[in-house]
């Protein structure tokens, strides 16, 4: 990288983490550090909450979805503005009543301690690996792509996180989102515009746009039901919504935010402001995937994205095989280009675009059958030659468009982009696990009659250890296929659990605390066991309905051990 994109980055990255210090430089009680000053005015709280969910997992991975997929991502999203209004009538007063400083806190109140703790412990393992994976994830894609080494691309990102994390509480993470999101916002609108300025000069953004309907790149709503399709209306209206109302109901890296506004009214605006935001944010950063891949129609792009599995490949005896294959990609990319030629010039005309648009399609899925054998060719040379390769590549799409085709200065700052989602929402899950660690475990279950300056040391010294739990689950952890959807399936093993037992608790009052405890392990077995089912091909069942199913196992078992008596 030139040095002006090292000082675009560096310098955006050290004015964070000071400005997150500074404004918290204050901090000095465990209510401050945990709950923050309850100061917070709904628009602070709409980007925090945003932020805390748009992890660089979503600006690395969602363009490369979109590349590879389309726009049938954007449908995961549909169910989340009846989560937050549902949640605005429901969840956030009886929050704001109890002035809790956990969601799990109501759950010792509504039932009893084994519950409490119970949840609070499925929300530890499933944030805990999350937290990491929120690490990981942006580090190998850099790491790769800039040639860094990936334990300091790890160490990096920890380190600014846990400094400004340990040192000002749940307020320096809310401070510091809204500058993250200022910047990552930023960086995506100026991407976008990068991408539609360098499209051929005869190529007008309807044009591209009319392309990318015709490879059948803008299939946004997908009304066919289907429980092993992961994407379409009803999977993101049922188990999209559950998602979302547990992710965003108990989950404590969310609720965090949300309880340190000032103001029932100022919170319950900035859940709003996420629900009716969120949703276009994501259709704009698919969008950008979309336009990358319309760039690529007119610029050679390489046929797989992952520099680093390239050179491996051809620095083995497989590499004839692939320069084969990049030499066929070739041929076949000048054909797509004439066909997508083509079809313009007869849309322009005005004549029929029936054949042409076959055609281009035709070579679309040639291209797409020699990326397929390449990658069959990175797993035969890892399995052969006993290295590590994952040769799903989609989430090298967008970063490979930044680091080869944006001018210099503005590299840095999409680099800047990434860093900073990755510090926000890794801050928001150790802010989080610390707060849960110490109010839900330690000072309810150990030391419950120490001093506020002992649990506010405690506090800290949470935050750093899961801080440094999420770097050893960074250094050791695998790549997943995609890593947007890694983060919703690990997710999605425990929130229907957890969520359960939180609508239990709020709409069934007969049903006491026994029964809820042991509806809650049965559900999250049964949950764990068609996860599996489906790992080894037993079952076709898409992730998102997990939500759904462990709610309604948690509910339906709940009901059937109170009818049995199990709480006298």
């Amino acid at each position: 990288m030139h040095i002006i994109d090292w000082s675009v980055l560096i310098g955006i990255l050290v004015l964070i983490v000071w400005y997150g210090i500074w404004k918290t430089r204050n901090v000095n009680t465990t209510e401050s550090f945990l709950k923050g000053e309850q100061t917070l005015p709904w628009y602070t709280i709409g980007l925090s909450v945003m932020a805390t969910q748009a992890s660089a997992i979503t600006f690395l991975s969602t363009p490369g979805q979109a590349y590879d997929d389309g726009m049938r991502f954007a449908q995961f999203y549909f169910g989340l503005p009846i989560a937050m209004i549902i949640l605005c009538v429901y969840v956030l007063p009886r929050y704001y009543k109890l002035n809790v400083y956990t969601a799990y806190e109501f759950l010792e109140k509504r039932f009893d301690l084994k519950t409490r703790s119970l949840t609070a412990v499925l929300f530890l393992v499933q944030r805990g690996l999350a937290a990491g994976l929120t690490i990981f994830a942006p580090s190998i894609i850099l790491s790769s792509i800039l040639g860094w080494n990936l334990n300091i691309t790890n160490l990096l990102i920890g380190t600014l996180v846990i400094i400004y994390t340990v040192s000002g509480g749940t307020n320096a993470v809310s401070q510091t989102q809204k500058q993250q999101m200022i910047v990552i916002l930023t960086g995506m609108f100026i991407a976008f515009m990068i991408v539609v300025y360098k499209l051929p000069s005869n190529i007008s953004f309807g044009d591209a746009v009319d392309i990318a309907g015709n490879m059948k790149k803008l299939n946004v709503v997908d009304f066919k039901f289907d429980l092993s399709n992961r994407y379409n209306i009803w999977s993101a209206l049922l188990g999209g919504t559950f998602l979302f109302l547990s992710y965003f109901g108990t989950d404590q890296s969310q609720v965090q935010r949300y309880i340190s506004g000032k103001s029932l009214t100022q919170s319950r605006l900035g859940l709003l402001f996420n629900g009716i935001f969120k949703v276009p944010m994501q259709f704009a950063i698919l969008f950008v995937g979309i336009m990358v891949f319309v760039f690529y129609q007119f610029n050679d792009a390489p046929l797989h994205f992952n520099k680093s599995n390239v050179d491996i490949v051809k620095a083995s005896s497989y590499a004839e095989d692939y320069n084969a294959l990049e030499f066929e990609l070739s041929d076949i990319t000048q054909s797509k280009r004439d066909a997508i030629y083509q079809v313009i010039d007869n849309k322009n005309e005005g004549k029929d675009n029936t054949e042409a648009i076959i055609l281009m399609n035709s070579t679309l899925a040639q291209e797409k059958a020699l990326r397929k054998e390449a990658k069959k060719l990175i797993d035969t040379v890892s399995e052969n030659e006993n290295i590590k390769m994952e040769s799903e590549d989609s989430d090298y799409v967008f970063i490979t468009f930044v680091t080869e085709h944006l001018p210099i200065g503005l590299i840095g700052l999409l680099l800047a982009v990434i860093f900073s989602a990755a510090m926000s929402s890794t801050a928001s899950e150790l802010n989080a696990l610390a707060t849960t660690s110490l109010i839900d475990i330690y000072k309810r279950s150990y030391v419950q009659d120490a001093t506020d300056q002992h649990y506010l040391k405690m506090s800290k010294w949470f935050t750093f250890g899961w801080g440094i739990m999420a770097l050893l689950f960074a250094t050791f952890a695998s790549l997943f296929d995609n890593l947007i959807e890694a983060v919703n399936i690990i997710g999605s093993l425990f929130y229907g659990t957890i969520l359960g037992v939180f609508a239990i608790a709020f709409f069934f009052k007969k049903i006491k605390g026994n029964a809820t405890f042991f509806a809650a392990i049965i559900g999250e077995i049964l949950v764990l066991i068609l996860f599996s089912l489906n790992e080894l091909g037993i079952i076709d069942l898409a992730y998102l309905w997990l939500n759904l199913i462990g709610c309604v196992i948690v509910i339906l078992v709940a009901h059937l051990l109170s009818a049995m008596n199990i709480d006298e």
